[in-house]
């Protein structure tokens, strides 16, 4: 008899049991899903800073403004990460998973595996942000298989 009362019961408690915990549950930021999504397909260099006013982002972004050409060919994808712009998920999962602490400036390269590869508390020159790449495991076999397959002069 007890058995048959339960039975009954819990179809009518599990949707509220899971909407309570649905609501537990902390959901991914923009930040992390944009990661997420960029895994496997691009590299990303987060430009991470108080404000667009602060004068290390707009050194970064100026450096960074002829540069089309190698952060396309190193599939680069820029993100400008401003704190005075961030949800507090994105803000945890800056602290959490990346290993800042806001609202200091940094620039973070993250491999196409999802990896932070580099981080600076400075701008980053390109020449240095295009060696760090090349010398990746993954950027030189991307760089072996575009000779591979160039067309004959």
């Amino acid at each position: 008899m007890k058995r048959l009362l339960f039975l009954r019961i819990v179809p009518l408690l599990l949707p509220g049991l899971l909407v309570v915990l649905a609501a537990q549950t902390p959901k991914p930021g923009r930040l992390e899903q944009t990661l997420r999504v960029s895994r496997w397909k691009q590299r990303v260099l987060l430009v991470v800073a108080p404000s667009a006013k602060h004068p290390d982002f707009r050194q970064q972004k100026a450096l960074l403004t002829n540069q089309a050409a190698g952060l396309a060919a190193r599939d680069f994808r820029v993100l400008d990460v401003l704190y005075d712009e961030l949800s507090d998920a994105d803000t945890q999962f800056l602290v959490r998973e990346i290993g800042l602490q806001p609202p200091a400036f940094a620039t973070v390269i993250i491999g196409k595996d999802g990896g932070v590869k580099a981080q600076s508390p400075r701008p980053m020159a390109p020449a240095a942000l295009f060696s760090t790449v090349d010398k990746m495991p993954m950027r030189q076999a991307e760089i072996r298989q575009s000779r591979h397959h160039q067309p004959p002069k």
